[in-house]
């Protein structure tokens, strides 16, 4: 896969990109990247590339023309065959407007052939070229950051651990946060299934990880991860998991597919954690009781109090 990167600070690149493995898959030919200077693509004296916005208003606004020039001259497929899918590549714009960009959208990228990425500066980019030449734009959360560039790095990051080959367990990206995929169940020479206590994330947070010492400071490893029972591992992790995501990120809850187990867990965290049985998340609409509001309204109306 190759990362085509347009950026007025092409020297920003040069550190992270460098390490761990991402550096590791660029040694192996698995992904290419190519940082591209915007100014080399300004014509004037002072190389511009950015201009005051029509209408007025603070900051400055990245002009279309260097952007249009560069982005045609790396030989990217036209925009309609780029959102027909006809056309493996895609060509984003960094920016605080764009579309959330989360694990899945990471596994929709690391599909393609190329991926060109815009880095946003100022005030942002001329609309023209997120209507016109871009077919997305993607933001990395609800804050604001002084540019694409951090960005950048970090979605060529994500997308490059998705790569086959990338790590050096294929399973590893299958049990991380958020990941939505299940690990291939694996048999030995006899085609038995192997033990194995690792649990998918579902969508939800990773579970919680120990490593040496077992007892560090007074505080202990939990017994039950080194008996040596796959299937208690397998439950406490689980378990373990939906906690972590009860906690930190609930929201996750009524996105993932839970089982009927997993209900039950919940509603046992649920009153270890005292948290009220028909406390609701607003933004997510998910019922802290271990239930979906869909799966809720499935059932009949749920009495909330006042």
């Amino acid at each position: 896969m190759k990362f085509e990167l347009v950026t007025i600070f092409p020297d920003f690149f040069r550190g992270p990109l460098d390490y761990g493995i991402v550096r590791r898959a660029r040694e192996a030919g698995i992904i290419e990247i190519a940082v591209h200077d915007l100014r080399e693509f300004a014509h004037d004296r002072h190389k511009t590339v950015d201009d005051r916005p029509f209408g007025g208003g603070e900051g400055m606004v990245l002009k279309p023309e260097p952007l249009f020039e560069c982005v045609e001259s790396l030989g990217v497929a036209p925009q309609r065959e780029r959102l027909s899918g006809a056309a493996r590549e895609s060509v984003v714009v960094l920016s605080a407007q764009g579309s959330l960009y989360e694990q899945p959208m990471a596994a929709e990228l690391a599909q393609l052939d190329r991926l060109v990425l815009i880095c946003g500066r100022y005030e942002g980019v001329d609309e023209r070229v997120t209507e016109h030449l871009a077919d997305r734009e993607i933001c990395l959360g609800n804050f604001v950051m002084s540019g694409g560039e951090l960005g950048a790095a970090l979605i060529v990051d994500t997308v490059t651990r998705l790569l086959p080959g990338a790590l050096g367990n294929e399973a590893s990206s299958q049990h991380e946060s958020f990941s939505a995929l299940k690990a291939p169940v694996k048999f030995d020479e006899r085609g038995r299934p192997e033990p194995d206590s690792t649990v998918s994330a579902g969508g939800l947070l990773d579970y919680v990880h120990y490593t040496r010492p077992a007892e560090f400071r007074g505080h202990a490893v939990p017994e039950v991860l080194v008996n040596g029972n796959h299937e208690e591992i397998r439950r406490w992790r689980r378990r373990r998991a939906l906690e972590k995501t009860l906690r930190n990120r609930p929201d996750l809850l009524a996105k993932a597919e839970l089982s009927g187990q997993d209900q039950a867990l919940i509603e046992e965290i649920r009153q270890e954690l005292q948290i009220p049985p028909q406390t609701r998340s607003e933004n997510t609409g998910f019922d802290f009781a271990g239930q979906h509001a869909n799966a809720q309204r499935a059932r009949g109306p749920l009495e909330e109090k006042e």
